[in-house]
Formats: C-alpha cells, structure tokens, sequence
C-alpha cells in the first residue's frame, strides 16, 4: 500500500475515525507540523493529507509525492502550478461542509441581528431579575422579513444560504461569475452581505476599502470565505465609524490572528461577531471530509481523476 501522512490532524479534531484511510495506506498520523518539518516528514510519502500547511517548491522538490489530499474545498495553500508542472495530483473536497458553513453564516447574521449573547448574559448575570421589568427591550432588533440579503459568491454554499434567506422573507440578490447582480449594485442594495466566494487572484481584496464604502450604511457584514478576499483594516474602520452597523467573521488572513491585527481591539465590539474559523467543522463535516478523502485516494489509485483541482 502507499505510504500517507497526515500533516496537520490536529486541526480536523480528535473525535474523527481515519479507518477510510487506514484501508487504503499506511498511514502517519502528525498531530502538528511545522514548516521547517514538512520536507522529512514527507520524505517517504507517497499521498500527502494537510489542511493549512503551505505545500510547494520549498518543500515538494526533491520528494516522490504523487498525491496531495486537501482536507478542505479550498487550496490556495497548495502551489498549482508546481504540482501541475512535476505531475503531482492535487484533490480538494467538495460540498461536505456545506451544511455547516450555510449554519454558521445564519447563525452570525442572527446573532449580529439580535445580540442574542447579550440578552443571555442579561439573564445569566441576574440583571433581568434584579430589573423588575418583564423584558428588555434595548437594543432594539429588526425582522429580517423585508430585507435584502446579498450574497457574494453563489457556489453551494451561497445557494444554501439564499434558500435559508428567502424562507426568513428576505430579498435574495445573488453575485457570481456566471451571472447575478453586478458588484455594485449588490453593495448598495443590500441590508445583509455574506460572503461565499474562494480565495483566487481575482478575489484577493475584492472588498477593498473603497468597495466597503459603497456598502449601504448601517449594513451587515458576514465573511465565513477567506480572510484575504477583504480588507480586514478598511472592515474594521468602517464598522468603528458605524458605517457597517455589525461585522461577522470566521476567517483571516492569519490564523489565529495577533495581536496586532485590526480585529483584534474590536473584539469586544458590540456588533462584532468572530468565530476561530470553525463554520466547516461540525462533526458531521468533519467526518464527512475525512470519508471523501478516502474516496479521493482509491480514484486516485484507480487511475481516475475525482474531484482532482490541478488538471
């Protein structure tokens, strides 16, 4: 069987069964990897598995790699061109977190909506008892029934979103490559915005500072793509000035973000929402990702080309 390594386990959890794996290599299991460790610990293997670790000349060359599995739909830490050019295979899998991510992505629009955490912590303080009033009222919270919710990037995931949108009674107004909305239009109409799309050349700083500013005042922003598809300093000026009136985000162009970075201050924001990058990861997900990992090395090794990116 092919020797595999799994590079970064750690980051898909502890919970998971690899036995999909296990019947079709011999697998290592990494826990964590460093970068300076990744070209001995690839040195024998024949299918590498990562997630976040950046795979390329630096470290491929030299190597009898013939696979490169991609815990993820997004591979913009994998080096295509180099892959392609050394006749490496790269596979990414798709749709399994769909679910997930479409759940997240309501989940902070609600959340940014109603300051849900907020009022629970109203009540979980003992505030609401020891107010003597029946509710609280403030801040006040709109239906989402009525309003614009525009989608950048209407992939599965986008398509998901927009079917949960339109049952709140939203307007769904949709922006992708084949069609929709144009750009600016999407901007200026929308109440909500929540962002689908994946980390390519073209995307990278497509919501650039002056883009944001033709957002419509007092909207709400919601990124569960990749953090470098927007300027995180230009987002976070924006919401201190009250132009966005709430920002969620799961992703950055560093993860975990420092302490230096333009969220970082505004972590306790009230209409702020940042989740550390987990809206692909409910177990049901995970797993899912795993399985279809496994289906990408038996097509592989049947000759076959699933769900392969760099052809």
């Amino acid at each position: 069987m092919p020797n595999a390594v799994i590079l970064d386990a750690a980051t898909l959890g502890d919970d998971l069964s690899f036995a999909p794996l296990d019947a079709l290599t011999t697998l290592t299991i990494h826990q964590l990897t460093a970068p300076a460790e990744i070209p001995a610990r690839i040195a024998d293997a024949d299918i590498v598995i990562c997630n976040k670790l950046r795979l390329c000349q630096t470290n491929l060359s030299g190597t009898h790699v013939k696979l490169i599995c991609v815990t993820a739909t997004g591979y913009d830490n994998i080096d295509i061109h180099y892959c392609r050019a050394h006749g490496i295979a790269v596979c990414n899998v798709r749709g399994y977190s769909t679910d997930s991510v479409a759940q997240l992505t309501v989940a902070m629009v609600l959340e940014l909506t109603m300051k849900l955490s907020a009022r629970h912590q109203f009540v979980q303080s003992g505030a609401y008892t020891a107010s003597g009033v029946a509710n609280q009222l403030t801040p006040p919270f709109h239906e989402l029934c009525g309003k614009t919710w525009g989608i950048l990037g209407a992939g599965n995931i986008g398509n998901k979103v927009a079917t949960i949108a339109e049952a709140f009674g939203c307007n769904v107004l949709l922006s992708r490559r084949s069609g929709g909305v144009d750009l600016p239009s999407l901007l200026a109409q929308s109440d909500i915005l929540t962002i689908h799309t994946p980390l390519t050349d073209e995307t990278r700083g497509l919501l650039s500072r002056d883009r944001i500013a033709q957002m419509k005042p007092g909207a709400i922003l919601v990124n569960v793509s990749r953090g470098a598809v927007t300027d995180e300093a230009a987002l976070a000026a924006a919401l201190e000035r009250g132009h966005l009136g709430g920002l969620g985000v799961d992703v950055y162009s560093q993860e975990p973000f420092p302490e230096d970075h333009p969220f970082y201050p505004l972590r306790h924001h009230p209409n702020i929402c940042l989740t550390p990058h987990m809206a692909w990861a409910a177990i049901e997900a995970r797993q899912r990702c795993i399985d279809e990992i496994g289906e990408n090395i038996r097509s592989f090794l049947s000759h076959q080309t699933r769900n392969r990116v760099e052809l």
